[in-house]
């Protein structure tokens, strides 16, 4: 069983850490300069993602699989890692980096691999829908007032007022939380997608893992990285490690079991997400240190997923 985890593990993150040492390759061999690589993430950022989540959750039943209590204990995991993770950016002596640390901290790859995990296990993925509705809109929020707040082009801002209004356009109008709540409406009216619909949304959901990656990779410098490995390699222990010692017994105190708890078990404890790095880019960021956040969630993550996976099999949770 261990031997079949682990495969599974490193068949579901060594491709998308390969896919980030690939994008750093075609740059280092002039097939993309700094100008391609950063309208790429926009491109990612402002279209592939939102359609990517829209068709995750437009085709999930949510009025047959609504459990309350499932979503509940999601947004209040959530807010207390957000809340752990800004303590741990306290640390860190520059202000203007603490968004990143905090985004990179908390935010997995919920929507991305949440789905394909539990699938790949039980065959379909409401629970894992269900997790995304409570926790990707939070995760977003949080990450675009983080990001505003902490951007080195806050300075910009004329006042107080214009900042708070600056921030929450960039709420309302983020691509990601449109998605989300595109594809939640369009599966509670139930309305039909006709196959020339559903086949392009696919195309375009289908490009921005890859995408997002690549360019991830294309844009880390490993020049840059130098002095952000302890950093780093907080945020990879409160990431996979911290946030699973804390939550899990909880998760399994309140009864969930099966899917629900491999569910909340990618929501605490798989990688930092691409879109992060594009996030913290489209907002001033430099982006290396959640593009080194990533890199090394990905890396570790196939282990210790396995492990939290051998565990709870192993106690007959899952």
């Amino acid at each position: 069983m261990f031997a079949e985890n682990l495969i599974f593990s490193l068949n579901a993150t060594v491709p998308v850490f390969m896919m980030m040492i690939f994008g750093w390759f075609v740059r280092k061999v002039n097939l993309l300069d700094e100008h391609s690589t950063s309208q790429i993430n926009k491109f990612v950022f402002r279209t592939l993602l939102s359609a990517l989540l829209f068709m995750d959750l437009s085709n999930a039943d949510f009025v047959e699989v609504w459990d309350g209590r499932f979503v509940i204990f999601c947004i209040t995991a959530t807010l207390i890692s957000v809340g752990i993770a800004f303590l741990y950016s306290l640390l860190h002596k520059n202000p203007a980096e603490r968004g990143e640390i905090i985004q990179a901290s908390y935010r997995s790859s919920a929507a991305i691999l949440g789905i394909a995990f539990v699938k790949n296990i039980y065959g379909e993925a409401a629970m894992a829908a269900l997790m995304i509705v409570g926790t990707v809109p939070i995760y977003n929020i949080i990450a675009v007032i983080t990001l505003s707040l902490t951007s080195p082009d806050r300075s910009n801002a004329k006042s107080g007022r214009q900042l708070f209004v600056n921030t929450l356009k960039g709420i309302v109008t983020n691509p990601i939380i449109l998605g989300i709540a595109a594809g939640i409406i369009w599966s509670l009216l139930k309305i039909p997608q006709p196959v020339i619909l559903s086949k392009s949304v696919s195309y375009l959901a289908n490009m921005a893992t890859p995408l997002s990656l690549i360019a991830l990779g294309a844009s880390f410098k490993v020049e840059d990285a130098k002095g952000k490995l302890p950093v780093t390699i907080g945020i990879v222990f409160i990431k996979l490690v911290l946030f699973c010692v804390i939550f899990l017994p909880a998760a399994v105190h309140f009864g969930f079991r099966g899917e629900k708890l491999i569910a909340i078990l990618v929501m605490l404890g798989s990688a930092t997400t691409g879109s992060c790095f594009v996030m913290s880019r489209n907002f001033g960021h430099k982006g290396t240190i959640t593009a080194f956040a990533v890199m090394l969630t990905t890396l570790c993550s196939a282990f210790t997923l396995t492990l939290w996976l051998f565990i709870l099999k192993s106690l007959n949770y899952i």
